[in-house]
């Protein structure tokens, strides 16, 4: 998914400086962002207060759209650089295309999940014949530098593991909970679950102590820690926790995200992460002038155009503002 700002504003995250050692609970709210013609997202990281969660850097939640009538998703082709994205649905589906010739349909807690690396371009849009509902996220994962400059690629894996307890049924993300592991690819110490909790629940889901953690809500009344967490708002949870209770007053919907604190720091501005003002001075022109990012093959209509550079240099910095 795309950054659609016009003017797309640099935000300077990772480094571990600003990480918090310890348990904390800190209710991140959102922004709200339109997406295309039809669809409002809310933007949880980065956020005013936090950057990151780990490797995870851009975190945006949308739906429950009623859309029987209407196109839904629709973002055509643009690019990415020096990232990882995760689509990951509750409802409806999604019709990914990239310029590798990716082309896949992408339904509710099957994960998609594609490396950008050096340079990609994809699409993203609610296929012509669709599901009433579109309910869903769209995570971004920083790449280590080490890795930033890999082959793009994208990973279709219709069944990920799921881990289940007497209330909770945990579908793996990225990384490993309670010994059940992703297939998807991870370039750093990192974890994603969706957590679908029944009426009445109440677990606790065990953790790493060393990883930085927050939750998404996405649907349902759920308590995490003690603290109400409501759909579309994201409770950052700090680290040295070892275990994380979960009461659910109704069905609920959660994601845990979490992961070893990034210790790079990065530049994150539009659909880019680099390291300096000349990686992403370059990775507009490259985009803009057609190198580089290749073509997605079979989506109606024009690209996105990049938004200006911001008339101040694009500096790396810590992880909050």
């Amino acid at each position: 998914m795309s950054n659609l700002d016009r003017e797309a504003a640099p935000a300077v995250c990772g480094g571990r400086g600003f990480v918090v050692a310890e348990p904390v609970r800190e209710l991140l709210s959102p922004r709200r962002v339109s997406l295309g013609e039809s669809t409002e997202v809310r933007r949880l990281l980065p956020n005013l207060g936090r950057r990151m969660v780990g490797a995870w850097c851009f975190v945006d939640h949308y739906g429950p759209d009623d859309i029987p009538d209407e196109p839904g998703m629709q973002v055509p082709p643009h690019p990415h650089m020096g990232l990882q994205t995760v689509s990951w649905l509750h409802e409806g589906e999604v019709l990914h295309r990239d310029s590798t010739g990716s082309l896949q349909t992408i339904r509710p807690r099957q994960l998609g999940l594609m490396t950008s690396g050096r340079a990609i371009s994809h699409s993203e849009e609610s296929p012509k014949s669709h599901a009433r509902l579109l309910h869903g996220a769209q995570l971004w994962v920083a790449l280590p530098d080490n890795h930033r400059h890999t082959e793009p690629r994208f990973e279709y894996h219709p069944e990920p593991p799921v881990v289940t307890s007497p209330g909770l049924r945990a579908t793996l993300v990225l990384g490993e909970v309670d010994g059940a592991t992703s297939p998807g690819t991870t370039y750093t110490p990192i974890v994603g679950a969706d957590l679908a909790l029944a009426r009445g629940a109440d677990v606790r889901l065990p953790l790493e102590a060393d990883f930085e953690y927050a939750v998404l809500s996405m649907s349902g009344e759920a308590h995490v820690d003690g603290v109400p967490v409501l759909p579309g708002s994201m409770l950052y949870l700090g680290c040295g926790r070892t275990e994380l209770p979960l009461r659910a007053e109704s069905d609920a919907g959660l994601m845990l995200l979490g992961g070893e604190p990034f210790e790079e720091e990065l530049i994150m501005w539009w659909n880019f992460i680099g390291r300096s003002q000349e990686d992403i001075a370059q990775a507009r022109s490259d985009w803009m002038t057609g190198s580089r990012f290749g073509e997605v093959k079979g989506y109606e209509g024009d690209p996105l155009r990049a938004p200006e550079l911001p008339p101040v240099p694009l500096k790396p910095r810590g992880r909050v503002r």
